[in-house]
């Protein structure tokens, strides 16, 4: 046969000074089984190996309604009788907040409004300078462009002029003799 010997009342219990843990689920530093013999307790407690408390995920997960959940649960709660609202609650795991905010949305007209919004930073619209000042460095390297070939035509006349000896400057004009 065992025996359970229980910590002092005193004594800080797993860190949280005296807090409950989940029904049925004994803490290993909380409670020491021990033989009639008078045996030395488990060896997961005896060797003082950390183990993970059921109750609480290491990463807490977001829940997350589908629309027909929701609507579900908003016709059931119309529904319900006074005092059964609260036996819904529990039996769905949810909390009055969820049914107001619900409810708003519900009223908000349309099915896409009980759809879970996307979390996060919403995109930026872009600035109309930032915008404007794209479109004139674009122009301003096309006309960059525009101008070095034109240079490039203007060297390549006047290296032509210099070969053939033609003169590229404005002629006199002649008058004419009667």
């Amino acid at each position: 046969m065992e025996k359970i010997i229980q910590l002092d009342s005193n004594e800080v219990r797993d860190g949280t000074e005296g807090g409950r843990s989940p029904t049925g689920v004994p803490s290993l530093t909380s409670t020491a089984r021990v033989a009639e013999g008078g045996e030395a307790p488990s060896m997961a407690a005896e060797s003082g190996i950390a183990v993970p408390d059921p109750a609480v995920s290491e990463h807490p997960v977001r829940r997350r309604f589908t629309a027909e959940y929701k609507a579900r649960i908003l016709r059931e709660a119309d529904r319900t009788k006074p005092g059964g609202l609260g036996a819904l609650l529990r039996r769905e795991g949810l909390y009055s907040s969820h049914l107001t905010s619900w409810r708003q949305q519900r009223e908000a007209g349309t099915k896409a409004a009980l759809t879970a919004k996307r979390r996060g930073p919403k995109p930026v619209a872009e600035d109309p300078l930032v915008a404007e000042n794209r479109r004139l460095r674009l122009e301003n390297e096309r006309l960059t462009f525009k101008l070095q070939q034109a240079e490039t035509i203007v060297d390549v006349q006047k290296k032509l002029s210099e070969v053939l000896e033609f003169s590229l400057t404005p002629r006199e004009k002649c008058e004419r003799q009667p």
